[in-house]
């Protein structure tokens, strides 16, 4: 062979075997709305969407090191325009989608241009506050339906088929799923994904070595709202009815509870840890009155025994 040609490495038995898992568990999702009721596929189709939401908060706290306690913001922004697109203007569900992304990055912008050099706490406040800011003025403007939010959303169509049932729902939760795991893998492996983990671990040496720590962060959270986003224009197609209680500060708890569970900044310890936060509940249903306490003593626990996360990322 020439000199200066490259040979991509050879699939060592380590990288085979951590294949496995993932296939399985991709055959199981493939399969489970064959043999599963409506309720388990309800729920699962709910674990699928977690599975999203905390992939691409991951991006924010667990590749670039950012706080942030207002995620569902970003999650309502992407339904909030479907919602209104489709229910007030009669577009068509599939080309409100890049006017959600679109909306999400100027939100993103927006909100981070400004706040991004902030760290640790003071950036959770503002997070927080932006969180809260964009419940409220969903809450009081007419356009999105007010308190009682709003109703007659356009369910989408692909080829003539419209997405009817809760297992056609599963699977288009479970292509975005698929599809956002390929975006992160990308991401992580690029040259932007090494900077933000340079961000993360030591922001003075990052800026030491010329990375815009700034401009980093930035492309970070707007990845992360457009991720929020796309799963936003889905989630209201499925209910085809949304209200500002569904994106309180309690849902992007749950997002990042997800993720520091899983294992911040380690994909498959994400997914694990956002199917957790979904499933647990209906696990727990069994304990009645007592399953919030429940839930909270079992989510601690595995805290207290795996205090980096159920599979935490090794780097650093």
């Amino acid at each position: 062979m020439s000199e200066g040609v490259r040979t991509l490495p050879a699939a060592t038995p380590s990288m085979r075997r951590s294949l496995v898992p993932g296939v399985a568990a991709l055959a199981c999702a493939l399969v489970l709305p064959q043999f599963a009721n409506a309720y388990v596929t309800e729920v699962a189709t709910t674990a699928l969407l977690y599975v999203v939401l905390c992939l691409g908060l991951n991006i924010v706290v667990g590749y670039a090191g950012l706080l942030d306690l207002g995620y569902a913001a970003f999650f309502a922004v992407g339904a909030y325009t479907t919602g209104i697109l489709t229910a007030e203007f009669g577009l068509n569900f599939w080309l409100t989608i890049p006017v959600a992304m679109a909306a999400a990055c100027a939100a993103g912008v927006i909100i981070g241009a400004p706040t991004l050099r902030l760290r640790s706490d003071y950036l959770a406040i503002v997070t927080l506050g932006f969180g809260e800011i964009v419940r409220i003025i969903a809450r009081n403007l007419d356009i999105t339906g007010g308190a009682s939010g709003l109703v007659g959303i356009e369910r989408p169509e692909i080829f003539g088929f419209k997405l009817m049932q809760v297992q056609h729902f599963y699977y288009a939760f479970l292509a975005l799923a698929l599809i956002t795991i390929f975006v992160c893998l990308s991401v992580e492996r690029s040259r932007m994904g090494r900077a933000w983990f340079c961000v993360r671990y030591d922001e003075d040496a990052a800026a030491g070595i010329g990375i815009n720590r700034v401009s980093a962060k930035l492309q970070a959270y707007m990845m992360g709202a457009v991720i929020a986003s796309v799963a936003g224009c889905l989630y209201a197609a499925k209910m085809t009815a949304i209200s500002p209680e569904s994106f309180t500060f309690n849902q992007s708890l749950l997002i990042l509870l997800g993720v520091v569970l899983g294992g911040m900044g380690r994909i498959p310890g994400v997914v694990l840890g956002a199917i957790l936060v979904a499933l647990l509940p209906e696990v727990l249903r069994g304990a009645g009155t007592y399953r919030p306490l429940v839930t909270a003593v079992a989510l601690l626990a595995i805290m207290l025994f795996r205090p980096n996360g159920l599979w935490p990322d090794k780097r650093g």
